[in-house]
C-alpha cells in the first residue's frame, strides 16, 4: 500500500516532479557525457604513449631505462622467450635497438633518437606506421633507409628521397657513420617523437652499432593496458637473470599518476554538481511535506506509526530517483555513443598538448566506461535519499493534534 500511495503523491503536483525530474536528468546525462570525454582524454594520453612508441611492457636489463646505456644490451632470441606466448591478451611483441646521434642534411645538424626496429613485428605493438604523412612505412628486408618525424625533417630541410648523413657513436668505441635515405615522414602530435626520432631496421642499425644479433629491448603490447602491472609482476618471477619486465606505469610514472588521479578527480566532480542537484531534491520534498501535513497529521491519528510515514516520503523521493537516474542513464548513453562515434574536432583552433608524458589531441571523443555510467547514477539515488531523510524525518515527527489544525 505505501508503495502505491508513494507513487501517486509523487505526481499530485506535476509541474513541480517534472522540474525536479528535468534537473536530475539533465545532470546526470551531462555528468555522463562529461566523464565519458575525460575518460577519452585519458585513453588518448596513454595511447600517444604506449601504442606510438612505448609498449604496454617492456624486457630489458636492469637499470637499462634509467640510464639507456648503449652497452646495456641482450641477445636477440629474447624476443622469443617461452615466456612471452603465455602473456593473456598478448597483441605482438617485437624486438628494438636504441642509438643516439646526429642527422645531418647540407648545412642542418640535429640530434636524433634512432630506433631500430623489425619492420614485421612492429606494426603489432605500435601504431606509427598509420601516422605517416608522406612517403611509405619500412620494408621487410629494407637497408639503408628510414622514416622520421615531421618536425625533424622540417628542421633538417628533407623531404622522401634525402639522403641523410648519420654520426653516432658505437659499442667498439669506434665512430659509426653512414647514410639513410629518407622513405617516410610521421606526425605523431607529440613534439618529442616528431622533433628527434629516426626509426630504421634492426639489422642495419645492429651492423652500424658494432652489435650484430643484440637488441636493448623487446617491446609487448596487450589488449587491456591496465592489466600491465600484474603481467609485469608475473613476468618477473619466470624470466631469466640479467632480464627484467617493467610496465608502462614504469617507465610514465607520470602517466600513471595522471590516471590514478582520475578516480579522484571524477568523484569530486560528481560531488559538486549532484550537491546543487541535492538542494532541489530537497527543496521538492520539504514543499511536499509542507503542503501534506494536514494529511500527515490524519493518517498518525488512525495509526500510521512515524516509521510508517518516514518510510512513506523516503520511498516517494526514491521513485524521484529511480526515474531521474534512469533517465539520465539513457540521456547519457546517447550523449557518449555521439561522442565516440563522431566526437568534436578542435584541431582547427588548437594544437595538441603534452601533459604527464602524453599528449591531448585536439578533440573531443568520449569512450564507454562502466564506471562513469554506474557512479553518477548510484550518487544520484544517494544524495537523493539523502536530501529526502530531513523531511521525512520532519514529517515522522508532526504531532497529530497540531497537524491537523494546520491550514
Amino acid at each position: 500500500m505505501l508503495t502505491a500511495l508513494a507513487f501517486r503523491n509523487l505526481w499530485r503536483n506535476r509541474r513541480r516532479t517534472l522540474l525536479t525530474l528535468s534537473a536530475m536528468v539533465v545532470s546526470a546525462a551531462l555528468l555522463i557525457l562529461a566523464l565519458g570525454v575525460f575518460s577519452g582524454m585519458i585513453d588518448d594520453m596513454l595511447a600517444t604513449t604506449t601504442r606510438l612508441y612505448h609498449g604496454h611492457l617492456v624486457l630489458a636489463a636492469p637499470g637499462y631505462h634509467a640510464h639507456r646505456d648503449l652497452h646495456a644490451h641482450l641477445p636477440e632470441v629474447t624476443a622469443e622467450l617461452p615466456a612471452l606466448a603465455g602473456i593473456e591478451g598478448r597483441l605482438g611483441s617485437t624486438p628494438r635497438l636504441r642509438a643516439f646521434g646526429l642527422f645531418s642534411v647540407a648545412t642542418s645538424s640535429q640530434p636524433v633518437e634512432i630506433l631500430g626496429v623489425d619492420p614485421v613485428r612492429e606494426p603489432a605493438v605500435t601504431t606509427l606506421h598509420r601516422q605517416l604523412v608522406a612517403g611509405r612505412y619500412l620494408q621487410p628486408g629494407e637497408q639503408g633507409v628510414v622514416i622520421i618525424g615531421s618536425a625533424l625533417a622540417k628542421k633538417l630541410g628533407a623531404s622522401v628521397g634525402s639522403e641523410v648523413v648519420v654520426v653516432t657513436q658505437a659499442a667498439d668505441g669506434s665512430i659509426g657513420n653512414d647514410l639513410l635515405t629518407v622513405r617516410g615522414i610521421f606526425t605523431t602530435g607529440d613534439s618529442r617523437h616528431d622533433g628527434r626520432l629516426a626509426v630504421t631496421s634492426l639489422p642495419w642499425l645492429q651492423h652500424l652499432l658494432v652489435l650484430d644479433g643484440r637488441i636493448h629491448e623487446v617491446t609487448i603490447a596487450i589488449a587491456e593496458p591496465m592489466t600491465a602491472f600484474t603481467v609485469a609482476d608475473r613476468l618477473n618471477t619466470v624470466l631469466p637473470a640479467g632480464i627484467a619486465a617493467r610496465d608502462w606505469g614504469d617507465i610514465l610514472p607520470e602517466m600513471r599518476d595522471a590516471i590514478a588521479s582520475f578516480d579522484v578527480s571524477r568523484m569530486i566532480v560528481v560531488g559538486i554538481l549532484y550537491f546543487a542537484t541535492g538542494l532541489g531534491i530537497l527543496n521538492t520534498c520539504f514543499m511536499s511535506v509542507l503542503e501534506r501535513t494536514r494529511e500527515f497529521g490524519l493518517l498518525l491519528a488512525t495509526g500510521m506509526r512515524p516509521w510508517g510515514i518516514r518510510r512513506l516520503v523516503l520511498l516517494e523521493t526514491l521513485f524521484l530517483a529511480l526515474l531521474g537516474s534512469t533517465a539520465g542513464l539513457l540521456g547519457g548513453f546517447l550523449l557518449t555513443w555521439y561522442m565516440q562515434a563522431i566526437g568534436i574536432d578542435l584541431s582547427g583552433a588548437i594544437t595538441p598538448i603534452t601533459y604527464a608524458g602524453g599528449t591531448i589531441l585536439p578533440r573531443l571523443r568520449a569512450v564507454f566506461e562502466p564506471a562513469n555510467f554506474l557512479v553518477p547514477a548510484a550518487m544520484l539515488v544517494a544524495v537523493a535519499l539523502f536530501a529526502g531523510f530531513l523531511p521525512a524525518n520532519r514529517a515522522a515527527r508532526l504531532d497529530p493534534v497540531a497537524a491537523l489544525r494546520e491550514e
